[in-house]
């Protein structure tokens, strides 16, 4: 019989991969579904404008049904939020590759860049170096930003700070 305390870490490693991908499936469905309720209320309050006439309301009453039926989380500034991420990223492509690969924190501090082609490359760094929100924080400041834009506005990725490889 093994060691019994190599079963254990064993058993408690098996667990925590199960658990860990439970998380990230949720997490993706998660980001999903705010990337299509922010579509379904541009849809039906802007007429698939960029701009609302007469969202507030509905915004507001959308907000009272969903957290009367489904708790926490549908505030009036989270819908906005969800109306926001879709603006940010029409493209299904993009939120269902990177976007859904980071969390909801991520993802509302990626889409308040107002430089499109530094969201991309947040988007596609958060994932790559695994930065937790508070990294990404950091590491988008607008000065850390702008610093590293080129006279193309293309981003000199060698300016960001990337974190150490995960040992092994």
């Amino acid at each position: 019989m093994k060691d019994p305390t190599t079963f254990y870490s064993d058993i408690r490693q098996i667990l925590q991969n199960a658990r860990n991908r439970a998380y990230s499936e949720i997490n993706r469905a998660m980001v999903e579904a705010y990337w299509m309720i922010g579509k379904r209320i541009v849809e039906e309050e802007q007429g698939g404008k960029t701009k609302a006439e007469y969202g507030k309301k509905l915004l507001e009453n959308l907000s009272r049904n969903l957290t009367h039926e489904f708790g926490k989380g549908f505030s009036y500034a989270n819908l906005r939020n969800f109306r926001q991420f879709y603006l940010t990223y029409p493209n299904k492509d993009i939120c269902y590759t990177p976007c859904s690969k980071l969390s909801w924190s991520h993802n509302r501090l990626i889409m308040r860049l107002e430089n499109a082609k530094a969201r991309i490359y947040y988007l596609a760094e958060a994932v790559q170096q695994g930065w937790s929100v508070r990294q990404l924080q950091r590491n988008s400041t607008p000065s850390i930003t702008n610093a590293c834009f080129l006279r193309r506005n293309r981003l000199k990725q060698s300016c960001l700070p990337v974190r150490p490889p995960k040992a092994s």
